[in-house]
């Protein structure tokens, strides 16, 4: 059997169409697969399902049957969930937190005077400690400000390092499952 991710929303159910999974039990099947449109989706690596569905539950899955592959994406004829985690809003800020600490360094050789993103990860993190209401909203304006001199940033940086980045964002998205809880 083939095993792959998916993120799925509150009380296992998919983001698009109707399905509502249980662990543990196949899916019905479906004939006519089509990328985006017919299936079931899922990704080889726990962020690429991430890109699409920034759901509250990680599903590992089993697939079977026919398919049909795209470079981070596939949809299948019939899937199980095989294991499902909590995700949380605190995986979704210790992960940006991490993917920005990745790229800080270069924006900071670029735009020296520009304190606003690091700023940002330094609130997102008291946040993270602190999740109060006030920690919240200073998180939140603190990284309004900070996008859309980020964004310029992460818009220079798409080349070789850019897959670097990608590559240790996916390992530390496999460590995290360490941390998750497991619904049962």
């Amino acid at each position: 059997m083939t095993k792959r991710w998916k993120f799925l929303r509150k009380g296992l159910k998919s983001d698009s169409g109707n399905t509502k999974w249980k662990i543990g039990e196949w899916s019905k099947p479906i004939k006519n697969l089509e990328m985006c449109q017919s299936g079931y989706h899922c990704s080889k690596e726990i962020y690429q399902a991430f890109s699409y569905v920034q759901g509250e539950i990680l599903a590992l899955v089993e697939c079977r049957g026919k398919h049909e592959s795209q470079e981070d994406k596939e949809t299948w004829e019939t899937l199980k969930i095989v294991k499902a985690y909590k995700w949380q809003k605190k995986d979704s800020v210790a992960l940006s937190i991490y993917a920005a600490e990745l790229c800080i360094d270069n924006f900071e050789k670029k735009y020296p005077e520009d304190k606003k993103p690091r700023e940002a990860i330094e609130a997102a993190k008291k946040f993270l400690k602190y999740p109060t209401k006030a920690n919240r909203s200073a998180a939140w304006s603190a990284a309004e400000s900070a996008w859309s001199a980020a964004w310029s940033a992460a818009e220079s940086a798409r080349s070789a390092a850019w897959s670097a980045v990608i590559k240790k964002i996916s390992k530390w998205m496999d460590k995290r499952l360490l941390v998750l809880k497991e619904i049962k």
